[in-house]
């Protein structure tokens, strides 16, 4: 299960959190513009925008969770079970397998007008990396630094949503997501008003009571809710350090600790890490479940006009600073 967020302040930021009960060898990884992407049903793209995020690269291939390009583009994969639909080669269309899908928009697209100019003639297509990784089913955010649109690739073919609230987290469908906030209308950061009864004297007793009844458990449609009303009245300053800040926080609302999801066994769901990558800048921030400490990597300190990945490996061990 995951959350991912999008949030402006003087600059525009994009990121999630990663929960899961397991982890592969992801890295930061940065694909730069002359890497050939190789796909299964369309053609090569051997020069392209430069992309950075988080992946897990196998056979020289970056598989990206989440990831920004140079031009301020920015899309993530989200757990998506029972809903997602892939479906068979339509010879009509442009077909994408799941796990090419982020590299293909971020390669071409600068923008969400281009993107959804794309995905006109796009067919998430039923195609496995290879048969010991299978296609994960995902539906997908995508944004850029003014707005942002939920993809999903389900029975009824691809649908494609508006997210005025630039968040997104699982199962149901975005659509339902969207219509339970109606739900929460009266939830507000004010003190409550008592409409309770006028015959009754009923007093406020504790600050944040405007927001009794925000969801507080770990299901992906009270994370939605509770990430949408962290995000949408959530204030900050401008820098650099007040907005990660910030927007690491807006993540930590709905963060999920070891112990309280149970997998089976002796397997449990956790954070595994949390994103924030600034699309004005290129840079990638990320903390883990072991290590808080906020780690940053611009990509424009390395030579992206080379054709090579270059993989930065998580610090997952805690930093501590001690300050006597």
């Amino acid at each position: 299960m995951c959350t991912a967020a999008t949030y402006n302040t003087k600059d525009h930021y994009f990121g999630r959190n990663l929960d899961l009960e397991y982890s592969y060898k992801e890295t930061i990884t940065i694909t730069p513009r002359n890497y050939s992407f190789k796909f299964n049903k369309v053609d090569d793209i051997n020069s392209h925008y430069a992309i950075i995020g988080m992946a897990y690269v196998e056979n020289n291939y970056p598989l990206y969770y989440d990831a920004i390009n140079e031009k301020g583009l920015g899309m993530a994969g989200l757990n998506f079970p029972e809903n997602a639909n892939y479906k068979e080669i339509d010879d009509e269309k442009n077909n994408i397998a799941p796990f090419e899908f982020i590299p293909y928009i971020l390669s071409q697209c600068s923008n969400i007008e281009e993107t959804k100019k794309l995905l006109e003639n796009i067919n998430i297509a039923k195609i496995n990396f290879s048969s010991k990784l299978p296609a994960s089913p995902l539906h997908w955010i995508i944004a850029d630094k003014e707005k942002s649109i939920t993809v999903e690739s389900v029975k009824e073919g691809l649908k494609i949503y508006d997210n005025p609230v630039g968040i997104l987290t699982n199962n149901p469908t975005f659509d339902i997501h969207l219509f339970n906030l109606n739900n929460y209308m009266n939830l507000s950061v004010e003190p409550p008003k008592n409409n309770f009864s006028d015959k009754l004297n009923l007093e406020t007793y504790s600050r944040g009571m405007g927001a009794l009844g925000l969801p507080g458990d770990l299901s992906s449609a009270s994370r939605f809710v509770k990430a949408t009303f962290t995000k949408m009245n959530s204030i900050s300053g401008s820098s650099e350090s007040e907005s990660i800040s910030q927007f690491f926080h807006i993540l930590e609302s709905v963060y999920q600790q070891r112990g309280c999801v149970h997998m089976g066994e002796e397997k449990y769901e956790i954070t595994i890490y949390s994103s924030c990558c600034n699309m004005d800048k290129g840079i990638y921030y990320y903390t883990t479940y072991e290590n808080s400490q906020i780690t940053g990597i611009d990509m424009n300190k390395e030579n992206l006009d080379s054709s090579e990945l270059i993989n930065y490996n998580l610090i997952k061990g805690q930093q501590i600073f001690m300050q006597n």
